[in-house]
């Protein structure tokens, strides 16, 4: 076997890969870690989405591993330092889908400003509620952006073109950096700095050890009274009976989720809020998005095979096993 796909994954791009290689699909091995980590023996690739986690007890029992394929951006479903470790080559287009999941996130914000989904469903059902759907302007907003990264930076070119105001958070960056420089933003130095005086909040961090739960009571307590709630990164940022409390209290005015804890999520209180947004972990699912994702996480694994280096590498071009 040259390719196992763990997950339901299919595009052009992988089709041709089953031209060339072999390729054996198992669309629900993801949910079998015995039945993944046997048929992983044999694959020299084993290409995932999100929901395979990729540990490094699975990578330990497959000696013939060489390159993880990721069709997406987020790498916490991937133990990268295991990895790393095993000399396993680990690729993923970090940039293909961040215009998409920016174009999602500013959706969010215009549909919570403009309480377009109650108006769309009160207008269908045969009202003509137009006082009861007043919103709000977002010009001469400010959009507090939490991660400045791809993704936020291109969040704020949006938020800057609608006429909003700027003001970031990421330890990883300094004021005087590029980017923040180009964004005209107010880099802030702590977290509940930015929530205090964001109109809206916008998440775009990676899910880690200290970001796991990052947005609990206390940090949803420091948020500006009657903001509104963008999460379109990973949805265990966030400790969603928090978020609740939030949004009951009044505390926060509306949330946009396009990601949660588990997903899919149980039905909970969320569902039946009119002042909260629910999409199905759609940012990156865009026809663009998606082709740019799987041409180049497929050619990456054609380069790899045919012993070329890959472009689109997280750790290192090449396997060392």
């Amino acid at each position: 076997m040259d390719i196992l796909i763990s997950e339901d994954l299919q595009a052009p791009a992988i089709e041709r890969l089953e031209k060339q290689y072999s390729v054996v699909r198992g669309p629900g091995l993801w949910k079998d870690a015995e039945g993944l980590k046997t048929a992983l023996r044999e694959a020299r690739v084993v290409l995932v989405r999100n929901q395979t986690q990729v540990t490094a007890g699975l990578m330990e029992a497959a000696p013939r591993l060489l390159a993880v394929g990721r069709a997406g951006v987020g790498l916490d479903n991937i133990d990268v330092a295991a990895a790393s470790r095993l000399g396993i080559t680990v690729v993923a287009p970090l940039n293909a889908n961040a215009t998409s999941v920016a174009e999602l996130t500013f959706g969010l914000i215009l549909a919570l400003a403009r309480k377009i989904p109650q108006a769309d469903r009160s207008t269908k059902a045969g009202q003509w509620d137009r006082k009861g759907c007043t919103g709000i302007e977002v010009a001469g907003k400010t959009l507090a952006i939490c991660g400045f990264g791809r993704i936020g930076a291109l969040v704020g070119k949006l938020g800057r073109a609608f006429g909003m105001k700027l003001v970031g958070f990421d330890p990883f960056l300094r004021p005087d950096s590029a980017v923040v420089r180009e964004s005209s933003a107010r880099l802030c130095s702590r977290l509940e700095e930015a929530l205090g005086v964001g109109d809206f909040v916008s998440v775009h961090l990676p899910l880690t050890g200290d970001t796991r739960k990052l947005f609990d009571k206390g940090k949803f307590a420091a948020f500006k009274a009657g903001a509104f709630f963008v999460n379109t990164s990973r949805g265990a940022v966030v400790d969603e009976p928090a978020l609740v409390e939030a949004l009951q209290s009044g505390r926060l005015a509306g949330a946009g989720l396009d990601v949660r804890e588990l997903e899919p999520p149980a039905v909970s209180v969320l569902e039946s809020m009119p002042n909260v947004v629910l999409t199905p972990h759609i940012g990156a699912f865009t026809t663009e998005a998606q082709e740019r994702t799987f041409e180049a996480v497929a050619g990456d694994v054609d380069r790899l095979l045919s012993g070329q280096p890959a472009l689109h590498f997280v750790n290192f071009d090449r396997p060392k096993r």
